[in-house]
């Protein structure tokens, strides 16, 4: 009777570590970001953002600027001032901007969305999230020991017009141009440029690739997104397959060395997946 018991226990316990195991492998399975190609994004399905590096805009903010400037308001919304203060080997750190509480999903092309976190009262640049904190909307000012040594403009949390560079001599250093988060170098190509419609974004900086890339299909629908910094491919790089905007499917993942001028880095196919989303191959660790 007492080997019953034994052999039933044993029983017992393999049934157990069974179901632990499926159980596990099914959480891993859930989690496994590769598991499946198809992906949620705010990029895909997609609409082209419209690049104006014309002069319309900058007529009609013209024209704004000639009618009677109101306190604290700013491309036509109100907004609120804000500044923070950090003590760093005894210097003094201060930046003054305005910010905005209105609602509005940052575009999602852009890197850097600049927001005022003011729990921490403190200036970031990634995980906005509507509610959370207020995108930086108007001027900025940046200033050490009270020599400014940074100013410009922000759009709802982008940087936007003209942004100066300043030595602690007050002697300029620098100056940059953007247009609400796009910086004023960078090259767009067109499959048609009467419709405009982009067929590439390199962004550029100082003469440089810096910042997302974009590689559109035909019909508008993303190719290829990646990152540069310093004019080096950075990060992971992904290619979509073209489902005509229906769904966003990666057709395959190249992984790039995380930081610019890595010595002995080669780039390697991370992972490939089907038309379907279904995974055919992946870079065991």
């Amino acid at each position: 009777m007492s080997r019953f018991y034994v052999m039933l226990l044993f029983l017992l316990c393999l049934t157990k570590i069974a179901f632990a195991q499926k159980e596990e492998a099914g959480k891993a399975k859930k989690s496994d970001p590769d598991s499946s190609g198809v992906v949620n994004s705010s990029l895909l399905p997609t609409t082209m953002p419209l690049l104006l590096f014309d002069d319309e805009k900058e007529k009609e903010e013209k024209k704004a600027k000639k009618k009677k400037a109101k306190k604290n308001i700013w491309f036509g919304v109100k907004t609120q001032k804000g500044y923070t203060k950090r003590e760093i080997r005894g210097q003094s750190y201060y930046e003054y901007f305005n910010y905005t509480d209105a609602s509005r999903q940052p575009d999602p092309y852009i890197r850097d969305v600049y927001w005022y976190d003011n729990q921490e009262r403190s200036i970031k640049t990634e995980g906005y999230q509507t509610g959370k904190g207020y995108l930086l909307h108007g001027p900025y000012e940046r200033v050490i020991n009270e020599e400014v040594v940074e100013t410009g403009m922000f759009y709802y949390g982008t940087k936007h017009k003209t942004w100066m560079l300043y030595d602690d001599n007050n002697i300029l250093q620098d100056k940059n141009h953007y247009t609400e988060g796009w910086p004023r170098e960078s090259r767009i190509t067109y499959f048609d440029q009467t419709s405009k419609s982009i067929e590439q974004i390199i962004p550029v900086q100082y003469g440089l690739e810096e910042g997302n890339f974009f590689h559109f299909y035909k019909d508008r629908q993303i190719a290829v997104t990646g990152e540069y910094r310093f004019g080096e491919k950075v990060g992971l790089w992904t290619e979509y397959w073209d489902t005509k905007n229906t769904k966003a499917i990666r057709k395959r993942e190249v992984q790039y060395q995380e930081e610019p001028y890595t010595k002995n880095f080669r780039p390697y196919i991370r992972a490939e997946w089907d038309e379907d989303g279904n995974l055919l191959y992946r870079k065991e660790n």
